[in-house]
């Protein structure tokens, strides 16, 4: 979203720079648009057949070179350079100090006030507040102050710095070398992957041969269980033996069994005559 606005503000000078023919007219419209509120990428200003002619102009090849150290330097590189320069309005100063804090904000290891008035010249640490302040409020970075430490937090930064010339192969390098790293990891995954599902298959394979162990010792058992049991041919004779010892225990089951025959009968009569005598 930063970045949208950064280049809607560029616009009118990208318009501009068409027909800035003059080297006079190329070098005014980079001191507007290095000036300007909200412009902060130059890149495609810098590209402009108008404003690259600069370069071979010995009067103003300079306003191109202030031109590159907005779009991809910072306070620093102008102050190196400062005799061979044009000189800095209010507005610059504040863009390219804004600039430079977004540079330096990327190295979160050392934010401290010290660093960064150093780095932004800035004598004061309230000078310093304030600055950052002005980032903050822009939406140019998420940070905190921490006056009691004497650090700037950081959590986030809006991509408004130009590449310089030369970044691309070094980013090209960076990111070949991540990819290298992912694909690695993503190998060293895969191989856990299958080394889990091979393991899974060996548990799985030991279970079922668990299985038909058990279900082969419960046949066992049952099988077992059956030829312990008497035979069909055992039970009839089971059931007389067990009669024959209850009539041999019960002596009067055989009297009545005696009264149904008529000579038993007869005898009995005797028997009782022969009592009463």
């Amino acid at each position: 979203m930063e970045q949208t606005k950064a280049l809607d503000a560029l616009e009118p000078f990208l318009a501009l720079s068409k027909s800035a023919v003059h080297p006079r007219a190329a070098a005014d419209l980079i001191t507007q648009a290095t000036s300007a509120p909200n412009t902060y990428v130059f890149a495609e200003l810098l590209q402009q057949p108008h404003i690259q002619a600069l370069a071979s102009n010995e009067q103003f090849a300079s306003y191109l070179n202030l031109l590159r150290i907005f779009s991809y330097g910072t306070y620093q590189s102008y102050q190196t350079d400062a005799a061979s320069l044009p000189a800095l309005n209010e507005a610059q100063v504040l863009k390219l100090r804004q600039l430079t804090l977004l540079t330096l904000a990327r190295d979160q290891s050392n934010l401290s006030y010290d660093a960064l008035q150093k780095e932004l010249q800035l004598s004061l640490a309230r000078e310093l507040e304030e600055l950052v302040i002005t980032v903050i409020y822009a939406g140019l970075v998420h940070a905190t102050l921490d006056p009691a430490r004497q650090v700037v937090q950081v959590t986030s930064v809006a991509p408004l710095r130009d590449l310089s010339p030369g970044s691309i192969p070094g980013m090209i390098t960076a990111l070949n070398n991540w990819s290298e790293r992912c694909t690695s990891t993503l190998s060293d995954l895969e191989a856990q992957i299958q080394s889990i599902r091979a393991a899974a298959a060996v548990c799985e394979k030991e279970k079922r041969v668990a299985e038909k162990k058990m279900q082969a010792l419960v046949g066992d058992a049952r099988e077992s269980e059956k030829k312990d049991l008497p035979g069909g041919d055992a039970l009839p004779r089971r059931g007389i033996n067990k009669r024959s010892m209850v009539d041999a225990a019960n002596p009067a089951h055989d009297e009545m069994m005696d009264l149904d025959d008529p000579s038993a009968a007869e005898e009995q009569k005797k028997r009782s005559s022969k009592r009463k005598m």
